[in-house]
């Protein structure tokens, strides 16, 4: 009698995956598992880098940190795509950007055009958070921070697109 439950239940969980109705348990945007168990475990404070494809994942990371490759070619998936589905999933306190330093040739550009795109991502999302720069090598230094839990490794072809997120607290 507890196999015919069970059959049965198998049964409706499969209908109901191949009619597509188990997309809508989650409350959010993000779909990646592996992404959605690390941020199920991370807490207050925990940092989570969503890398442009220029930064060097495998060298600058934290001790704690796990690395998600979602570069599958150039350009595809950007850091902005990214930005919206973890925004989507969990509350964030801080939003920093690696900033460039004065002597940097990149310098005289003045701020990358990517950072507006990130305002406007976070104005979307209602977050009342400015962009905080730190420059470069303080950006890596904070990336090496045991609190760093997560890096998707992005294919965006942006300059200084890297963008480190700070995990809030739920309050609701």
């Amino acid at each position: 009698m507890r196999l015919v439950g069970l059959a049965t239940r198998l049964c409706a969980w499969n209908a109901a995956r191949a009619s597509g109705v188990l997309a809508l348990m989650l409350k959010h945007t993000l779909i990646h598992p592996e992404i959605n168990a690390i941020l199920g475990r991370a807490g207050h404070h925990a940092k989570i880098l969503i890398a442009d494809g220029n930064y060097p994942a495998s060298t600058k990371k934290g001790p704690n940190a796990q690395v998600i490759s979602m570069n599958l070619t150039p350009g595809v998936i950007t850091v902005t795509q990214a930005l919206r589905a973890i925004l989507s999933a969990l509350p964030i306190d801080a939003v920093n950007t690696m900033g460039i330093p004065a002597d940097d040739s990149y310098a005289k550009f003045g701020e990358p055009p990517v950072w507006n795109d990130f305002r406007q991502i976070l104005a979307e999302a209602g977050s009342p958070l400015t962009l905080e720069p730190i420059l470069k090598w303080d950006f890596y230094k904070a990336v090496e921070s045991a609190d760093h839990v997560l890096t998707i490794q992005t294919g965006d072809q942006a300059l200084w697109a890297n963008v480190l997120l700070s995990v809030g607290c739920r309050t609701a």
